[in-house]
């Protein structure tokens, strides 16, 4: 069996592709190389003594992607994180983020429909928005988005879901992401944002490392036991695994399927209770400050995952305290 992994040396995508090799399953990874480097293929070489196939090549280029089909008729499923993520920068550059996320999805889903190939999607709890109801089920309905990435993960979302009643032998699974962190337990392979870091964590050991003078926390007087907001942090290893139980999924089913599941530890978390964690598992000071808060920032998320435990076997094992340890060492060992 060959998977194609788009974004493979991302951040996530790089976990799933170890995670994949390590199974015994051939990976084509396919990433562009804007927001990754080559040298992740050496962390993931490391760790699972094999290597992917890698295709520098872009998802917003059509003809290159066809002829990547092509080339290998034995992709039996594909597992898609090539998409702009900074919701700032999404800001700034809204066109950018429509061209890549839903243009390249597109040209993604064009192939996928024709050759009968199942699709697991990189989606987003920032769909939900604010939610009125904690924890956030699947069925809550989406709030207007507050930044073009937002935006496009909802169309995104609706492209599948219309695919899917329209090609019935096209089968797609949305996993609606919280808040991943973490590194894998080796050390080989981590977050490595480009420029300066727009998630907590990464900021966080980037800056008790000594790159930032301070951790900048965005709002003091949230409705929130500490007046910080409350995220649901899974671990990164946790989510590769979610993707590889979905895929399994999809691919061992007699019939079509489409289906949303979060995927998160079901537990909210405050940024000052992190950075407590943070410091009692490492025994370093987080140097911080207060701010003010950040425009379209929401007060509080986190999942109720009892849909995927249910119907997929699949349940969060990492605890905070260990994704918290493993990025640590990630920074110290980049």
């Amino acid at each position: 069996m060959k998977i194609l992994v788009t974004g493979g040396l991302g951040y996530i995508g790089s976990h799933v592709t170890t995670l994949l090799l390590n199974k015994g399953i051939s990976v084509i990874c396919l990433d562009n190389l804007e927001n990754s480097s080559e040298v992740v293929l050496d962390g993931i070489k490391t760790i699972t003594r094999r290597q992917p196939i890698f295709k520098n090549l872009d998802i917003r280029d059509k003809n290159l992607l066809r002829i990547l089909f092509d080339e290998h008729i034995d992709i039996k499923g594909v597992i898609h994180f090539a998409a702009y993520k900074s919701v700032e920068e999404s800001v700034r550059k809204p066109l950018q983020y429509y061209q890549n996320n839903v243009g390249g999805l597109l040209n993604l889903i064009e192939i996928l429909t024709k050759e009968e190939i199942p699709l697991i999607f990189s989606s987003s709890c920032t769909v939900y928005g604010q939610s009125k109801k904690l924890p956030i089920s699947e069925s809550e309905p989406f709030q207007p988005p507050t930044s073009p990435y937002g935006f496009t993960k909802q169309v995104g979302e609706k492209i599948i879901e219309h695919s899917c009643t329209a090609y019935p032998n096209f089968s797609a699974i949305l996993l609606r992401y919280f808040n991943p962190i973490g590194a894998h337990p080796t050390a080989k392979i981590g977050e490595n944002p480009q420029g300066i870091p727009q998630n907590l964590v990464p900021f966080l050991t980037q800056t008790v490392i000594g790159k930032h003078p301070v951790l900048k926390i965005f709002g003091s007087d949230y409705n929130t036991p500490d007046g910080t907001c409350i995220r649901d942090y899974i671990h990164v290893m946790d989510l590769a695994q979610a993707h590889i139980d979905s895929l399994n999924f999809l691919i061992s089913s007699k019939e079509s399927i489409f289906e949303t599941f979060n995927v998160g530890t079901g537990n909210g978390v405050s940024v000052l209770e992190l950075i407590k964690t943070f410091e009692k598992v490492t025994g370093e000071k987080v140097p911080y400050e207060y701010c003010e808060a950040r425009s379209g920032d929401t007060v509080s998320s986190f999942a109720d995952v009892e849909k995927i435990e249910k119907k997929i076997g699949w349940k969060a094992n990492y605890s905070l305290e260990e994704a918290l340890k493993n990025a640590w060492e990630w920074e110290k060992n980049h």
